[in-house]
């Protein structure tokens, strides 16, 4: 697996005049982006983690493209002026922790590129294509299996010419270190060596020696453009642009927007994730890929090191179960509090195990009496209290920190069902006094249904280890030490699901989740406007809504029918859901998920034509 990027930035781009005397290269805009960000884009999408820009010339432009993007780590080459391309990818390589993909800051390409680096099974692989006629080719010579052997701008000092390179490359740390030694071992000789130079001197070696020599995978009309003077850039511009658009637009999935309160919509980025090589999910390779994602999912929650993230195939329900089946010990004494139909579905859990509990009533429209809460734990001695975050039924958003943390003070165990609270509320489970903490891939963290997990404080967790195990398949303490002891799950995992949920996390990163918060309240703030517009009323009130679900009341009309609104929706790219409580007439609308504040724009436009029509 590729996870780091490298973009060698740091050159003056003196052949585009005054375009690039204040500014780096890669900041040319094309269609108002400017395209190294276009790139930086481009490897989120294709799962790239880290990327490593060098920096030189102008280096404050790449600081503040680093503030927009939390993946992006600066490295500065201070003889930028004095060294060529190779001088910077040194420095930068000196962060590269494996495989890397090198890259140019001044390129457009086709995104297909990266799939066709990152999916091909030799380590050291050069993106290259057909005949450009671009009028500053560098031309790659190979052997007759395509391994890299010169490279030149003049095609008439190589023996042959197979391909041209693009700027694309995909390097093992060895090639990197070899390729360092090779350009430190001729400094005083070629201070400017270029790192196409470094590489081909590398590869002969590596044919030489047996070890992995550079492949050149060509691809004989793959649209791309190195920009160096303005005849590139109007080239760029005019010709080789569109083409990419066009070749990136085709392989774009058809969009529906799902206003249904999850599964939610999701990238294409994050659909494209699961279309990997086929892998037994025993292999090392893909434990180290869940391991990665129960850290990431950590970090959300708190500091690093006190939360541990417990995976399991299964839906946000199945993470329900597994904590009120593995965490409430014989002889305890659990409260629920039921406000909606997943608080009810917590006390049906804890009844189908036999588990003592009670369950504390509450409007699912109005916030809870907190002091009545406070005064039935205490007064009724119980060891555990069962909430959800954000009742998913109505909208409700319930007092959960408040409530968590007089539990905390009071030695009672806290179990939270955060299924579509987490990745959109800001939560620390340490401050907010949470023990057990439950969510799921398909909601805010914008993955694919089938990963449940549970959160756990170390320490809490620590005190399940002697619970007797109620169940097989859903026991935290057992799920937990056996992927501490073994870096893998107890039974088969969802792989491609867990390949999405990796990019989802990627993705959320990289928005940073109060970004993302904010996103979902401006769509609400756009519902809410107009459900107010076409004198509709909601169920809950707007101090009491987490700004993610909204429970619509449906109009008094005769002539109002959900599944034709459903239908007409549905047609238009948008999907709705019905309401789940039995005492109101209801339609939810959700706002989480990869939606956008226009597609909200153009939902309410759709939901108040209707409402006329049905008045008319």
């Amino acid at each position: 697996m590729v996870r780091q990027a490298i973009i060698m930035a740091a050159g003056l781009g003196t052949r585009l005049k005054g375009r690039t005397a204040e500014m780096p290269k890669g900041f040319l805009e094309i269609e108002g982006t400017p395209i190294v960000e276009w790139s930086v884009r481009k490897l989120i999408a294709a799962g790239i983690e880290e990327i490593i820009i060098g920096t030189g010339h102008c280096a404050e432009w790449y600081e503040e493209l680093a503030r927009k993007y939390p993946c992006i780590t600066l490295v500065n080459n201070p003889e930028y002026a004095d060294t060529g391309s190779m001088g910077t990818l040194a420095i930068c390589a000196e962060k590269a922790r494996g495989t890397v993909l090198v890259l140019e800051s001044d390129l457009i390409y086709d995104s297909i590129g990266l799939f066709v680096l990152i999916n091909d099974s030799r380590p050291n692989v050069i993106l290259a294509s057909g005949k450009t006629k671009s009028g500053d080719e560098v031309y790659l010579e190979t052997n007759s299996s395509q391994y890299l052997l010169m490279n030149s701008k003049n095609k008439d000092s190589l023996g042959s010419v197979y391909a041209e390179l693009v700027g694309v490359t995909k390097l093992s740390k060895g090639t990197l270190d070899a390729m360092t030694a090779y350009s430190k071992s001729l400094l005083r000789e070629k201070p400017k060596m270029e790192y196409e130079e470094a590489m081909s001197a590398v590869s002969r070696k590596a044919l030489e020696t047996g070890d992995e020599p550079i492949a050149v995978r060509k691809i004989e009309y793959y649209p791309w453009r190195e920009i160096d003077d303005e005849s590139h850039f109007t080239m760029a511009v005019n010709e080789v642009y569109p083409r990419i658009r066009e070749s990136e637009s085709l392989r774009m999935v058809r969009r529906e927007v799902l206003l249904n309160p999850g599964p939610a919509t999701t990238t294409d980025s994050v659909k494209y994730a699961q279309v990997s090589a086929d892998i037994c999910p025993r292999e090392k390779e893909f434990g180290q890929v869940m391991e990665w994602i129960s850290t990431e999912l950590s970090s959300f929650v708190g500091a690093p090191g006190t939360v541990e993230t417990v995976l399991f195939g299964g839906s946000g329900t199945a993470a329900d179960e597994v904590m009120i089946s593995s965490c409430v010990p014989q002889g305890a004494k659990l409260l629920i509090l039921d406000n909606g139909a997943y608080g009810d579905r917590f006390a049906r859990i804890a009844a189908s195990y036999s588990i003592p509990h009670d369950v504390e009533k509450s409007s699912s429209h109005e916030l809870p009496d907190v002091g009545r809460l406070k005064e039935k734990l205490l007064a009724g001695g119980y060891t555990h209290f069962a909430v959800v975050y954000h009742e998913t039924t109505t909208g409700l958003l319930n007092p959960v920190p408040e409530l968590c943390r007089f539990c905390g003070e009071h030695g009672i165990t806290t179990i939270v069902d955060a299924v579509s609270a987490f990745a959109a509320i800001p939560i620390d489970m340490e401050r907010d006094g949470i023990d057990f903490m439950a969510s799921t891939s398909n909601k805010n963290i914008q993955g694919m249904a089938g990963v449940a997990f549970v959160f756990c404080r170390k320490q809490a967790l620590e005190k399940i280890r002697d619970y007797p195990p109620r169940s097989f398949y859903l026991n935290l303490w057992q799920q937990y030490l056996y992927f501490s002891k073994t870096g893998q799950t107890r039974f088969t995992p969802p792989v491609q699901t867990m390949y999405a949920l990796r990019q989802a996390i990627i993705e959320t990163k990289n928005e940073t989740i109060e970004k993302r918060y904010a996103r979902y309240a401006g769509c609400w703030d756009v519902l809410v406007r107009s459900v107010k517009a076409m004198g509709l009323s909601m169920l809950v009130p707007e101090n009491a809504q987490s700004k993610l679900i909204t429970a619509i009341l449906e109009p008094d009309s005769p002539r109002y029918d959900f599944e034709a609104l459903h239908d007409l929706a549905r047609s238009r790219g948008f999907t709705i859901y019905p309401g789940k409580l039995s005492d109101a007439n209801t339609f939810r609308i959700a706002n989480i998920g990869d939606i956008q504040i226009e597609e909200m724009e153009r939902f309410v436009k759709l939901l108040s034509d209707y409402m006329e029509g049905i008045r008319k």
